[in-house]
């Protein structure tokens, strides 16, 4: 192929391919066997009489089945360029016979109504095949483009294969979140249609509030147009009235005097007497009269009383609805603002708290199914009801971590000696192996017992570790001390919940004193004793009465105050026994000196009368008590 000219040539061959039968892609196997037949059918010829025929450069850039449209300008330069060369030239044989196989082929696929983007590969696949098997030169570099080409579909197509059950499942996620939005949304409405109707019913609230007040104004300027029409009667009245009054007595006057001159002889014979009494009469009606106009005149606008405190009262009836009114419409409308705010503030709860829930969704644990411990704990379902009973999912790890704990400490023959270092406790120092006693649970809480005991009865001049050793050492001998030592502690360290063993372990490590196990010990006992007492008829049980008819002294309601609150001073503290006890500060006896068996009283009416007083703590919470 060097040797040609540098125009390209083909081998023009002629092959009658046979039309692909099948749909699918075939296995490489049978595509070889049928190529192969596909081969033999073709029989190799040369054009012009067996030689290479030329083909033009021009043509090599002229594809298969183009789908350009006939009038596009890409098509007319295309076919401006080909008038420039001669248009004798034909393509080889082998072109058109490959270029009508395909043709055929991708015809038939296209009549196919299930035909897959794979299946269309399949013409392009074996003109490639024909290409690689006539050129030998090109066929290993062909080959591995082709394998490479292949490979890769391949990967493909095992990596969409791997990606289907992930669709499968983003499906799944999609709908479950669609049907919680809306069943939030659902939610949302609920809310927003109650908040509506809540809405509703305080405008119309409103509006009836509303028109009672412009009812009651009304009422009011009707009143007040009333009084002003009242107010108008009685002055034409009284202008009336003096009018009439000042005729009245212009006619007496005129009546008397036409009498006095047709009689004269009724008065006597002086009629200068009579004159003169005449005009002293005048003057005396013109002054009575001059001070009636006064009054009058003074008085004439004033309202009777009665009518009065009438209107007083009606119109102070009025304000004060009025101010009711307008009262109840300010807080009415505050009701309403501050309703409107509790909507707002619930609505972004609400958005925050949904945000919270999708985190906690997100990034919460499921919570433990605890059932699944009643085949594992030993005893089985009815021990671990007993020892999950009233307990938290906290306490209840504690519970499971103990009886672990304790089956793997079972399971040790012997316990590594921690050595003679300065931080080793005295009663845990040595070197090797140590000796696992194993011990019943029960057991270990007797010998804590029996040590407590012990303890208490002798001075307690040693520290405590120094006597817990020396206890073994007593009670087990010299050689076994160490390995009940390394034992016990190994018991007391796991069972927390267990209170003799959380104290003595307590106690043992020096993170409490003793001085609390015995105070809490002689409490429980004072506890008992009195209970005993109370247990008049020996059942063993107090009912709540009973429990608050215990008597009490006035040297236990000493102590009592004094352990809840240490800073009362002296003076406080007599004032409060003074107002339980109702005796005077100064018949109280001195601290020390009350007589244990002295003034009793009910607990449950010493209470009530103390707390009618003011009492209250002095001092803070975090003091602890005196022992």
């Amino acid at each position: 192929m060097a040797s040609l000219p540098s125009q390209r040539y083909s081998f023009s061959k002629s092959r009658t391919h046979p039309q692909s039968s099948g749909m699918t892609p075939e296995p490489k196997s049978t595509q070889k066997c049928k190529l192969s037949q596909k081969r033999k059918t073709l029989t190799f010829q040369l054009s012009m009489g067996g030689h290479l025929s030329p083909w033009p450069t021009y043509t090599s850039g002229q594809t298969i089945l183009q789908n350009r449209k006939p009038c596009s300008d890409d098509s007319w330069k295309q076919v401006g360029s080909l008038k420039q060369y001669p248009m004798s030239t034909a393509k080889p044989r082998y072109l058109e016979q490959l270029e009508n196989y395909l043709r055929k082929e991708l015809l038939l696929l296209d009549l196919g109504k299930d035909s897959t983007q794979e299946l269309r590969l399949q013409p392009y696949r074996e003109i490639f095949e024909f290409f690689i098997e006539d050129f030998k030169t090109y066929k290993p570099l062909l080959s591995s483009i082709k394998n490479a080409y292949e490979v890769m579909l391949a990967h493909q197509r095992e990596k969409i294969r791997a990606l289907e059950p992930l669709k499968a499942k983003l499906v799944t996620l999609n709908e479950d979140c669609n049907e919680r939005i809306m069943a939030m949304r659902a939610e949302e409405r609920y809310e927003i249609s109650m908040l509506k109707k809540e809405k509703m019913n305080l405008l119309k609230l409103i509006d009836k509030k509303n028109e009672e007040k412009i009812s009651l104004q009304t009422e009011v300027s009707k009143l007040r147009k009333n009084l002003a029409e009242e107010y108008l009667h009685y002055l034409s009245e009284r202008d009336a009235r003096k009018i009439l009054i000042g005729d009245l007595n212009e006619l007496r006057y005129q009546r008397e005097d036409m009498s006095l001159a047709q009689s004269p002889g009724v008065w006597g014979e002086d009629p200068v007497k009579l004159t003169l009494a005449l005009k002293m009469t005048r003057q005396d009606l013109t002054h009575t009269q001059m001070e009636l106009n006064t009054m009058k005149a003074n008085f004439g606008d004033v309202v009777p009383r009665r009518d009065f405190e009438m209107q007083e009262k009606i119109n102070k009836d009025l304000q004060e609805q009025l101010d009711s009114l307008r009262a109840d419409y300010e807080e009415v409308c505050k009701e309403h603002d501050s309703l409107l705010q509790m909507h707002m503030s619930t609505l972004k709860e609400r958005d925050q708290f949904f945000s919270e829930l999708q985190e906690i969704q997100r990034t919460s644990t499921p919570r433990p199914n605890w059932t699944k411990c009643e085949d594992v704990v030993a005893g089985g379902q009815e021990r671990w009801h007993m020892l999950a009973a009233d307990k938290n999912s906290d306490q209840l790890v504690d519970v499971l971590l103990e009886e672990i704990g304790e089956g793997l400490l079972r399971e040790k023959d012997s316990f590594p000696g921690l050595g003679y270092g300065e931080t080793i406790p005295t009663f845990l120092r040595f070197d090797g192996p140590v000796e696992n006693k194993k011990p019943s649970k029960k057991e270990v809480v007797n010998i804590l017992k029996d040590a407590w005991k012990e303890r208490l009865a002798q001075e307690q001049k040693e520290k405590f570790p120094d006597f817990f050793f020396n206890f073994l050492e007593h009670r087990f001998g010299p050689s076994d001390a160490i390995a009940w030592a390394y034992t016990i502690f190994e018991n007391i360290k796991l069972f927390h919940t267990n209170e003799v063993m959380s104290q003595f372990y307590a106690v043992l490590m020096g993170k409490r004193t003793e001085s609390v196990y015995i105070n809490q010990k002689e409490t429980v006992a004072q506890l008992q004793k009195e209970m005993t007492n109370a247990d008049s008829q020996n059942e063993g049980l107090l009912n709540m009465e009973q429990f608050s008819h215990n008597e009490v002294t006035l040297s236990k309601m000493r102590r009592a105050l004094m352990n809840i609150d240490p800073s009362l001073d002296k003076q406080t503290l007599s004032t409060y026994l003074s107002q339980a006890f109702q005796l005077p500060i100064s018949e109280l006896p001195e601290e020390g000196n009350e007589v244990e068996e002295g003034t009793k009283l009910c607990l449950r009416l010493a209470l009530e009368q103390l707390q009618m007083a003011d009492v209250k703590r002095i001092g803070p919470r975090d003091i602890e008590p005196t022992s």
